[in-house]
């Protein structure tokens, strides 16, 4: 190596040193919420030695830390003013998790709601192999972008059940009643339907009688659909669907409960729910499932099963004035 290279060499290493402190505050930026921050592996590597430096120094590509600053209190994720989604793109939460996470069988699930637990949980189950169709309110040509992401099929509310073996319905309360007749016509046998919504009578939902009245929420949209429904994913952040996936046995992996007088439905639920890399809680029946409604200790609730456990029985029947009409 002549001095020239060699110079040029020992400015690559000094520059690659200075990149890598700018890949650690854009991370730290991104974390707080900065979309402008660069991505790593942006800079220009100009010699061999820069190349050595740089793999020395980068971080681990299985690194755990989130891209985004979660707020400090449960925002709802169909609540008007939700917390947007900004889901990584091929990063840990779509590449490592799949090695790490057991596939099952490949199912097929329609999703109805693309909201941001729906177009999370199209990214979850489409990047372990599922089939997915996904139908939101404004027709399939505005799921262009989660399509083209996620490889799912964009269709009609009406078709998003055919053939499902689950069939997710996350849409706003109020919007139940407004579903398609015949909403699960052509649904696989033994079908399972998992409810994720939330009653917000003062934001979104306005006064509904019967939930007031100490009907639980599940029990309502249960009533409207014609179907047993499994309650899931209602009081879980958006964004750890695809951020805070983990294998079983990991210590730091978040458990979810889930309700259902459908006990075949349920365990089914929970085998896909431990699949996508979360463990469950056994919650008991939709009259029991006012334990994890709006409100409650476990709503929002960012823990493992023992924690989940507790917050639910700690749970009280009184719904909260906060979340009355």
């Amino acid at each position: 190596m002549t001095n020239a290279q060699r110079d040029r060499c020992t400015a690559g290493t000094a520059a690659a040193t200075r990149a890598t402190d700018d890949t650690a505050a854009a991370g730290d930026a991104a974390a707080a919420g900065d979309q402008d921050a660069p991505a790593d592996g942006e800079r220009s590597r100009s010699c061999a030695c820069h190349r050595a430096r740089t793999r020395a120094v980068r971080a681990p590509s299985d690194s755990r830390r989130s891209v985004t600053r979660r707020p400090s209190t449960p925002i709802p994720r169909d609540h008007p003013g939700e917390w947007e989604s900004t889901a990584p793109r091929g990063g840990w939460a779509r590449s490592s998790v799949r090695k790490l996470l057991q596939r099952g069988p490949t199912m097929k699930i329609g999703i109805i709601g693309a909201g941001n637990i729906g177009g999370n949980l199209t990214r979850r189950f489409t990047a372990l192999g599922h089939d997915v169709s996904v139908a939101n309110s404004r027709g399939p040509e505005s799921l262009a972008g989660l399509v083209a992401e996620t490889g799912a099929r964009a269709v009609p509310a009406a078709e998003a059940a055919h053939g499902a073996d689950f069939v997710v319905v996350t849409v706003p309360l109020k919007s139940v009643p407004d579903l398609p007749a015949g909403l699960f016509d052509g649904a696989a046998e033994g079908f399972a339907v998992i409810d994720t919504g939330n009653y917000y009578p003062k934001e979104r939902d306005g006064l509904i009688a019967e939930i007031e009245g100490g009907l639980t929420e599940s029990r309502w949209t249960e009533r409207h659909l014609g179907h047993p429904v499994v309650k899931a994913f209602n009081g879980t952040y958006a964004q750890d669907l695809v951020e805070r996936p983990l294998p079983q046995g990991d210590p730091e992996r978040l458990a979810v409960p889930v309700a259902s007088d459908d006990e075949d439905a349920k365990r089914r639920v929970r085998a896909l729910i431990d699949e996508i890399g979360f463990d469950t809680v056994d919650a008991g029946g939709l009259d029991e499932s006012w334990r994890q409604q709006p409100g409650t200790p476990v709503y929002g609730l960012r823990a493992g099963v023992e924690a989940v456990t507790r917050a639910l029985a700690e749970a009280s029947p009184e719904r909260p004035e906060a979340h009355r009409a």
